[in-house]
C-alpha cells in the first residue's frame, strides 16, 4: 500500500516538474523528488506484492506456478498498455504535452489503490482466511532471536565499526567529489553503494556461512547491475534513437517513439510458455544449465541486442533513418 503511494507521489512530482519547465532549478529539484520518491515506492512494492501471491496458497500446492504465471502476465500487460496511453497523451509534438503522461500514471495508481483497498480483505486472504502478510511482533522476533542464539557485538565492536564506516565514506566522497566534479548527487548514489554493503559484512552477528552467501550475493549483484544498466536503455538511448534514427512510418502513419516501450512486454508474453518449455525439456535430459550459466546466456544476448543495432546503423549516412526492425529485434533478443 505505501509502495503505491510513494509511486503516486513520486509521479505528481514528475507532472509538477514537467509542468515548469521555464523554472529549469525548480524543475530539476522536482524531477529528483520525484526519481526518489518512485525509487522508494517500488523498493517497498515489488518484494512484497510478489510475497502475497506466494502466500495465497498452502505450502506444497502446486497451483501456485500457474499463479504466478498470471500474476507475471498481469504485470506485463499493464506494461504494454502504460506506454501507449501515456506516450499517445504525452507524445504529441508539444514538449509541454509530455507532463500529461506522468499525471495519468498517478491517476492510475489512486484508482488501483482504491480497487485494492475495497477488494482485498476479499480476495487477499491465506487458504485458511487469514490477512495476507506477517504482522510485526516484538515478542516473537525477541524469543526466536533467543531461540537462534544469534551473538551480541560488544559496544567497543559496534564503535570500531562505526569509525570504519565513517572513514571509508568520508575517503570515497572525497574521491568521487573529484571524479564527478563535484556532483553531490553521484557523490551520494556511488558512496552509498559502496559503503552499506561494507556495513552489512561488518556486522558482528553474522555467522560465517551468512557473511559467505552474501558475498556470492555481491558478486552476482555485481554483474546484474551492467544487465540491467543496459537494459534499461529502453527508456532512455533506445528511446532516442527510435525517435530520431529509427523510421517510424507505417502506411502513412508515424509511430510514437513512446510505443516502443511496449515491444518487451508484449514478448515477455508471447514468450512466456516457450522459454519454461525449453527449461523442462533440458531439465528432463539432464541438460539444463546452472543459474550462473542462464545469467551468462543472459548477458551474451543483451550483447548480441546491441550488436544487431552496431550492424543496422554501420554504413547509414547522417540524416538517414533505419528500419524499426532493427529494433524490434533489438527487444526480441533483450526479452528473451
Amino acid at each position: 500500500f505505501w509502495g503505491a503511494i510513494l509511486m503516486g507521489i513520486g509521479q505528481f512530482l514528475m507532472f509538477m516538474s514537467a509542468s515548469m519547465l521555464k523554472q529549469v532549478e525548480l524543475s530539476h529539484w522536482l524531477m529528483y523528488s520525484g526519481l526518489g520518491f518512485i525509487i522508494m515506492g517500488n523498493g517497498f512494492f515489488k518484494p512484497t506484492i510478489t510475497t502475497l501471491v506466494g502466500q495465497l496458497y498452502a505450502p506444497g500446492d502446486q497451483r501456485i506456478d500457474t499463479a504466478y504465471t498470471i500474476f507475471y502476465m498481469g504485470v506485463n500487460v499493464g506494461a504494454f498498455i502504460a506506454p501507449l496511453v501515456c506516450g499517445y497523451f504525452g507524445e504529441t509534438g508539444n514538449p509541454e504535452d509530455f507532463k500529461w503522461g506522468f499525471l495519468i500514471a498517478a491517476g492510475v495508481i489512486i484508482l488501483t489503490l482504491f480497487f485494492f483497498q475495497t477488494l482485498k480483505n476479499k480476495y487477499l486472504v491465506s487458504p485458511t482466511g487469514e490477512q495476507l502478510g506477517i504482522i510485526p511482533d516484538s515478542k516473537r522476533d525477541k524469543k526466536t532471536e533467543q531461540s537462534l542464539d544469534v551473538p551480541k557485538m560488544s559496544r567497543s565492536q559496534q564503535l570500531r565499526n562505526i569509525i570504519r564506516l565513517a572513514s571509508l565514506a568520508v575517503v570515497l566522497c572525497i574521491l568521487f567529489y573529484h571524479v564527478f566534479d563535484g556532483d553531490i548527487i553521484s557523490v551520494g548514489i556511488f558512496t552509498t553503494c559502496i559503503v552499506l554493503p561494507v556495513m552489512i559484512l561488518l556486522d558482528g552477528t553474522l555467522t560465517k556461512i551468512e557473511r559467505s552467501r552474501i558475498l556470492v550475493i555481491y558478486i552476482i549483484a555485481f554483474f546484474v547491475i551492467f544487465f540491467w544498466s543496459a537494459f534499461e536503455q529502453a527508456g532512455m538511448s533506445l528511446t532516442l534513437f527510435a525517435n530520431e534514427q529509427t523510421d517510424r512510418d507505417l502506411f502513412g502513419w508515424t509511430m510514437p517513439a513512446s510505443w516502443f516501450q511496449s515491444f518487451n512486454p508484449l514478448f515477455v508474453v508471447l514468450l512466456a510458455y516457450i522459454m519454461p518449455t525449453v527449461w523442462t525439456f533440458l531439465n528432463k535430459r539432464n541438460m539444463e544449465p546452472a543459474s550462473p550459466t542462464k545469467q551468462s546466456i543472459g548477458l551474451l544476448l543483451l550483447s548480441l541486442g546491441y550488436l544487431i543495432i552496431c550492424l543496422g546503423v554501420r554504413g547509414v549516412e547522417p540524416g538517414m533513418k533505419v528500419s524499426m526492425l532493427w529494433l524490434i529485434s533489438l527487444y526480441f533478443i533483450h526479452t528473451m
